[in-house]
């Protein structure tokens, strides 16, 4: 049956540079039709670049777009691995250019490369006519004017593009999946009311749009659940099938490891409502989604069910606030080699003299 890769090579802005590579490796040695995406935006990523486009209108996008791609671009270009990415983040024209320079750098003549724009409605809307969504209607306004406000759009924009023969696709703001939803139509061309195919591909994009999370980087609780050759964690590649079946998996000869609990705690991040997760291209079921280890490192996900899109879209709009937020994860485990090292300190103390 018919099949398509898509591997992704970042979950976040800043994400590591090298994670890409053993993906792109991988996707060539397979030799099946493929696509490399990078899930590089989020609300205040977005924040940020608008108030670096203000600060210069060559800035705005990605910081480490350069950085990213220039290991991988001549390969992704020779072996027919579109990327598609969020990395234009509030300047997409901005990033097209940069990457354009870059293709010029490595001798890539002619690389085509495609904008996806219309997420932009800071001087569209009246912002105060717009539905607050309920988590945040407590929250006070900030101050002044907002410095973003962009809608999240869907799949179509990018599907158009590479059904144009695109090998990069750049957007702003996009919902996440649209970025594996987007490839899947083009290479399928399912119609866009096949609601359960849509929802499919959602929910593929869904556990990859974290990048690592889904291959045990979030998942890791040393001594309760273990993640092998954690430091070399794998990036994730999902294989996404004519009939809807995705198999979730990860770059080869990296770390980590793809299992039930991985994919399940993946499946259910930012989930509000199991039955209905709205996006603007379908509203995604999962309620009744099937999951198996069908291989080490390979857990297959049938069942995703799909109902028409919502009428309306979800906006971010953002504002300068008058206080600074930090946030910190900590991680605690048993470390064997610092064990190792304190045993031989006491048995020196003990026996010294």
């Amino acid at each position: 049956m018919q099949s398509l890769l898509i591997g992704c090579g970042a979950g976040f802005s800043g994400d590591r540079i090298d994670a890409a590579q053993a993906v792109v490796k991988t996707l060539i040695a397979r030799g099946q039709p493929a696509v490399l995406i990078f899930e590089m935006l989020a609300e205040r990523t977005l924040a940020l670049g608008q108030l670096a486009k203000n600060q210069n209108p060559d800035l705005g996008y990605e910081p480490l777009l350069q950085d990213v791609l220039a290991p991988i671009l001549n390969d992704c270009i020779a072996h027919h691995i579109p990327i598609v990415s969020n990395f234009g983040a509030a300047n997409p024209v901005a990033a097209a250019r940069a990457i354009a320079a870059l293709a010029i750098e490595q001798n890539l003549a002619g690389v085509k490369i495609a904008v996806v724009e219309g997420d932009d409605i800071l001087a569209k809307v009246d912002l105060s006519s717009l539905q607050i969504w309920e988590g945040d209607r407590e929250l006070a306004a900030g101050a002044g004017n907002p410095i973003a406000a962009n809608v999240y759009l869907g799949a179509r924009g990018i599907a158009q593009a590479l059904a144009d023969g695109a090998q990069v696709v750049i957007t702003g703001r996009v919902a996440d999946p649209a970025l594996t939803l987007g490839p899947a139509m083009a290479h399928f061309n399912w119609d866009w009311q096949d609601w359960d195919r849509l929802a499919a591909a959602t929910l593929a994009g869904h556990l990859l749009e974290c990048g690592s999370q889904v291959t045990g980087g979030y998942f890791a609780d040393p001594g309760y659940k273990d993640v092998p050759d954690l430091a070399n964690v794998g990036f994730p590649i999902a294989q996404l099938f004519e009939d809807g079946r995705i198999i979730i998996g990860k770059a080869d000869h990296t770390g980590g490891t793809v299992n039930l609990m991985t994919v399940k705690e993946q499946m259910l991040y930012e989930i509000h409502d199991p039955a209905c997760y709205m996006t603007p291209d379908v509203i995604l079921d999962i309620s009744q989604v099937q999951i198996a280890q069908i291989a080490p490192d390979q857990v297959q996900v049938i069942g995703a069910r799909g109902a028409p899109r919502p009428d309306t879209l979800k906006a971010t709009v953002s504002f300068m606030g008058d206080w600074f937020g930090e946030g910190e994860i900590s991680y605690a485990g048993l470390m064997l080699g610092s064990v190792q090292s304190l045993r031989q300190m006491y048995w020196v103390s003990a026996h010294s003299g």
